[in-house]
């Protein structure tokens, strides 16, 4: 199906009653590349919330076994987002994601904001660098999608319209971002884990580059270092070019499925019920 044969049916289909269609078609056919590094980045805003980012270094889940970690999550996330939420391995994942969360405690709060930017960070990583904009049925579709599987993890008060959770998301950010260790550690760790899949020198630039790619509140309550802003600019550029070049070279291309490539953490597969730190914390 060529790409314009594929936004044709985005366009085609009702963005509430069809939000799983289209989502795939949005996040797998139309912008993989695009989805993946933007909820990379929303990752990383969750870190800037003191109560995340304590959760997160006291388990040692993103400070030790970042690599595990982040396999795990990108394939449950893969799971429902591929196979959709109430198909039998939707189900299981998101019964996994909850059997995960049920050891911790969490505030109501912390959840609906880290639901948000699964919403709003690819879009607005779209409005930067995508190939094309996101079609307004793109945007409802993914906020259907997202807060339908909000419900299914238990989440409460989740707005019941687009314009109203972004308003949530930006107040969130206002109030509760803040400077900690905790924030700093995890997001090092992250970004460190990014900067060893590339062999030197490429491994170089990668933080630089992700530094250049954070706004500055985020960067104050995750305590990254300054970005010139010449850097900022070409980082901005470079990935606004990538975005129409991979218009033009890959008009045609076929779902990416992340749930069907190696992951590094599971080269010989893996059991969406194995996902996630064991109950015992032991790899």
């Amino acid at each position: 199906m060529a790409r314009d044969k594929v936004l044709d049916e985005i366009r085609s289909l009702d963005p509430v009653r069809d939000h799983q269609r289209v989502v795939f078609l949005s996040c797998r056919r139309e912008f993989p590349f695009d989805t993946t590094r933007a909820l990379e980045f929303a990752l990383l805003r969750t870190f800037g919330v003191p109560s995340v980012a304590a959760l997160l270094e006291r388990t040692g889940e993103f400070t030790q076994r970042t690599q595990r970690r982040y396999d795990d999550t990108d394939l449950i996330v893969s799971e429902i987002m591929e196979h959709g939420y109430d198909s039998e391995r939707g189900r299981q994942a998101i019964a996994r994601m909850n059997e995960i969360h049920g050891r911790f405690s969490i505030s109501n709060a912390d959840f609906l904001y880290v639901l948000s930017t699964f919403v709003f960070e690819p879009i607005r990583w779209n409005e930067r660098f995508g190939w094309r904009r996101m079609t307004e049925g793109e945007r409802v579709a993914l906020f259907e999608f997202w807060r339908a599987v909000g419900t299914r993890m238990g989440i409460e008060e989740i707005p019941e319209r687009y314009e109203q959770f972004e308003v949530f998301n930006r107040e969130f950010e206002h109030a509760r971002y803040r400077f900690t260790e905790a924030g700093r550690r995890v997001a090092t760790s992250t970004i460190a884990m990014f900067v060893r899949w590339f062999p030197w020198p490429l491994s170089l630039a990668v933080a630089p580059v992700m530094h250049a790619m954070v706004d500055e509140p985020l960067r104050q309550a995750i305590g990254l270092p300054e970005t010139p802003p010449w850097l900022r600019a070409l980082v901005a550029t470079s990935l606004r070019l990538r975005g129409r070049m991979a218009h033009f070279l890959a008009p045609d291309r076929e779902p990416v499925l992340r749930t069907s490539l190696r992951h590094r953490s599971h080269p010989c597969g893996y059991s969406i019920k194995k996902l996630g730190p064991p109950e015992n914390g032991d790899e």
